[in-house]
């Protein structure tokens, strides 16, 4: 294998396929990426064995053939040289490093056979349709945070995807830890109807959305019952799914939550903060106190202390009191795109809807806390 690529579209792809290569790995050829290089393009594959990424950049190539090399020297080697340099790499099938050269700087690597590295069955997917990746990235930014990361109920660590005729077909994304749950929706696009319900593991929504912050071109993915493929331009990413069944989610989003709670979202959110500053590191608990058109903020914390601020609010219910996780609070004020945040109670032990009224097709729910 012999070639030439410029700087900026090798660290482009290499960014993105690196980041799957776990640091420690008990098998050798997984700590290395895969180079492909054919036509006038050569292509990066990594994998976990749970994950692959491949993404491909033009190159000049000299002589076709594939190797692979360890992935986080080749990044970093690759991202501490100029902007603009001219790349080279040289492997033959006698020699057990491959060559890389930019400018005045040298590299050897040790190889392993491409032969060794393994791949990801691209076969098996019966549902195809394509999706804007800011419509897509929209799904993912507001759900990924209520992602579980206890591993015990490995069927929460990660946004379960489905499609449910409601007013017309919709493509949802769900996410929930157990104390609070994010959904968020699109109208389905064209191919997405009777979708499998799927739930994409944590690490690939972090490597999507990795993918989706540099994607211009629409997403085609593709589904099966055991994988997910995200096609977006050069770069392709694979992966297996979470074999389990997600929660009946509905079942705990409040339907007749009659007390209504408008607040300005910013000024909420930064009293929120304010006030969480004594707040217990474990329980992260504030107590809202509402009564007419006011909220009081209020975390007593008796090894830190006391901290309470008054909020102008809409509000005309009956008087109460109820806790909630700050950090709770602000992982979900920062999901709300509008100026206000609409908050549905019932009473200090139910669940909470909490609703952004510039986006319709998304809510939350927050589970109270006992203070």
């Amino acid at each position: 294998m012999r070639l030439t690529i410029e700087r900026s579209a090798l660290l482009k792809a290499l960014n993105h396929v690196q980041s799957v290569v776990e640091r420690r790995n008990t098998i050798p050829i997984l700590s290395n990426v895969l180079m492909s290089a054919q036509g006038d393009s050569l292509r990066l594959t990594a994998t976990d064995l749970d994950i692959e990424i491949s993404e491909g950049a033009p190159a000049e190539v000299e002589r076709a053939g594939e190797t692979t090399a360890p992935a986080n020297y080749l990044y970093d080697f690759v991202r501490k040289l100029p902007d603009g340099a001219a790349v080279r790499f040289d492997a033959s099938g006698d020699d057990p490093r491959l060559f890389i050269s930019a400018g005045k700087a040298r590299l050897h690597l040790p190889i392993l056979p491409a032969g060794d590295f393994p791949s990801m069955p691209s076969d098996g997917f019966e549902t195809r349709f394509e999706i804007e990746p800011t419509e897509l990235g929209r799904l993912i930014d507001k759900t990924r945070f209520a992602i579980s990361t206890e591993e015990t109920r490995y069927y929460l660590n990660g946004i379960f995807f489905h499609t449910l005729d409601s007013g017309g077909v919709k493509l949802r994304a769900v996410a929930t830890d157990g104390h609070r749950l994010a959904l968020a929706e699109t109208a389905a696009p064209a191919g997405a109807q009777g979708m499998p319900g799927v739930i994409v593991p944590r690490k690939t929504i972090n490597e999507l959305k990795r993918l989706l912050d540099d994607a211009a071109d629409m997403v085609e993915i593709a589904v099966s019952s055991q994988k997910i493929r995200f096609a977006l331009g050069e770069a392709v990413l694979t992966s297996k799914l979470i074999d389990g069944s997600f929660p009946e989610y509905a079942r705990v989003i409040p339907k007749a939550n009659a007390k209504k709670l408008k607040v300005d979202n910013k000024a909420f959110s930064e009293a929120v903060d304010r006030v969480a500053t004594v707040s217990a590191e474990r329980s992260r608990s504030v107590r809202l106190a509402l009564e007419k058109d006011k909220v009081t903020l209020t975390v007593n914390n008796p090894d830190a202390g006391v901290a309470t601020e008054d909020l102008a609010a809409d509000y005309g219910a009956d008087a109460m009191e109820i806790g909630f996780n700050a950090r709770y609070l602000l992982d979900v004020a920062q999901q709300i795109e509008g100026e206000e945040a609409l908050f549905e109670l019932a009473d200090s032990g139910s669940p909470t809807l909490v609703r952004d009224e510039a986006d319709e097709n998304a809510l939350y729910v927050l589970m109270p806390l006992r203070v």
